[in-house]
């Protein structure tokens, strides 16, 4: 089987993303999942591996993010760093201001974020697409982005 490219991705995706009330959700609900993600990774102490030495684990996981959407496309990878890198930022900064721990933050929004998804696609009449493929919860921040990008009349 071949490897899908980033428009099939797309269009696959963009099946059960049709209906305007559950896009707008998307439009919110993508954006705090993904940043409650790297805030609730960022929360991990640096581990040791051996022979590589120390790292964080949000690090790690913003390299394998890279990897994964470079492979499809290289303008959307580094927009995804970028996104990436400004979540870190504004979790270090909520770590370091906010009267509440960040990893209660990123909790709570996480959870309110998801409910909203599935508000959505429940308003939509499909499933979510990561329940047939776990990929699609990458695929669905760079849609965001690649909309943007159409917006911006930059081609991805």
């Amino acid at each position: 089987m071949a490897a899908r490219g980033i428009h099939e991705w797309f269009d696959e995706y963009g099946e059960s993303h049709r209906n305007a009330t559950n896009i707008a959700v998307h439009w919110i609900a993508v954006p705090l999942i993904f940043f409650s993600v790297i805030g609730l990774l960022s929360c991990i102490t640096a581990i040791q591996l051996p022979y590589l030495g120390r790292f964080t684990v949000v690090g790690l996981a913003l390299v394998v993010v890279f990897v994964f959407y470079i492979r499809l496309s290289i303008l959307l990878a580094f927009g995804m760093l970028v996104f990436g890198s400004a979540c870190l930022a504004i979790a270090h900064w909520l770590d370091v201001h906010s009267p509440f721990p960040l990893w209660a933050i990123c909790i709570t929004v996480f959870v309110v974020a998801w409910v909203a998804q599935f508000l959505g696609h429940n308003i939509e009449g499909k499933k979510p697409s990561f329940l047939m493929d776990l990929q699609f919860l990458m695929i669905g921040p760079a849609w965001l982005l690649a909309k943007l990008l159409m917006k911006m009349g930059i081609n991805y």
